[in-house]
């Protein structure tokens, strides 16, 4: 499995009772499809799983699946609190048409590297297929260490990694010890970063309302492989990254942008509460004065 371009880690829109509005859902992937976007991820930390039954998210795959067909790679996340939950939901993974599994760090119980190991090895003998890891110590509590990448390594489906622990010395641990293991940029304000350590391929929830702007910076690195306008373009993406990465209310700003984008966002489920009026009023000027200025750079300017 190759793993190269921009993936879209999916919204779900919720209604005001927080039923998922599943015609909003299937608008929104008709549009990612049409937007150029390599590839989506369902069930990510962005579509909010984690308040979500496993109905609804086999719901969700199943959906995207279906508008999508083989025309975009399809990564199908498998996070719980309960590692049977995970197992269950790699099985349906791989029934209704997954391309990839997601695996992550079962968050709270903060396992051992050989307990960590142990779980992915067996979400990996449910489904045999390939997987990405989701490296996130800040929600799981955990970072993947040296002892976990040698148990797993007897499985060749273990293909790549979502590195989103910001410390860029990860990004160099795994791109010198582990180059076998493709990595993703998961942390959206080091993307630069990670597309110059040879990271192909970036997995941003800022997508699912700029996908132009995220496919300009990674034809920049990666495609032209022309720094200098990466850099440019980068500086521009800084004031969202910031807002995303560092503003505290990520899942909450993703969805209110896809709102300025012209589609149904819909509620956050709790514990999550929507943006302020002077947060809305804020980001709706960094995406405008973002898309201005990206404009300018890919027109040469």
């Amino acid at each position: 499995m190759h793993f190269e371009g921009i993936y879209t880690p999916v919204i779900t829109p919720f209604n005001q009772d927080y039923s998922i509005d599943y015609d909003a859902y299937s608008t929104h992937v008709q549009y990612l499809l049409e937007s150029g976007v390599h590839g989506l991820m369902i069930g990510g930390t962005t579509g909010e799983y984690y308040v979500e039954s496993h109905e609804e998210r086999v719901e969700l795959l199943k959906i995207a699946r279906e508008i999508c067909g083989d025309r975009l790679q399809t990564i199908f996340g498998t996070g719980s609190i309960n590692p049977d939950a995970s197992l269950k939901l790699a099985e349906d993974a791989a029934k209704f048409g997954a391309d990839v599994l997601l695996v992550a760090t079962p968050p709270y119980s903060l396992p051992t590297q050989n307990e960590l190991a142990q779980h992915a090895l067996a979400v990996d003998r449910v489904a045999d297929m390939p997987i990405m890891l989701y490296n996130y110590p800040d929600r799981m509590g955990v970072n993947m260490e040296a002892e976990f990448f040698e148990k797993i390594s007897q499985s060749s489906n273990f293909c790549g990694i979502k590195e989103s622990s910001g410390d860029i010395n990860r990004l160099h641990m795994l791109a010198c010890d582990y180059p076998h293991i493709q990595v993703a940029c998961g942390m959206d304000d080091q993307a630069l970063e990670f597309f110059a350590w040879g990271a192909k391929s970036w997995v941003c929830a800022g997508s699912n309302f700029l996908p132009a702007e995220h496919l300009a910076l990674y034809n920049a690195c990666v495609v032209e492989k022309d720094f200098i306008k990466g850099r440019r373009i980068m500086s521009a993406m800084m004031p969202l990254m910031r807002v995303l990465e560092q503003g505290g209310k990520f899942i909450q700003s993703v969805k209110y942008g896809v709102t300025l984008d012209g589609r149904v966002s819909g509620e956050v489920r709790k514990p999550l509460l929507g943006l302020g009026e002077d947060e809305k009023l804020a980001m709706h000027g960094v995406v405008q004065t973002l898309k201005e200025n990206i404009a300018k750079i890919e027109k040469g300017e």
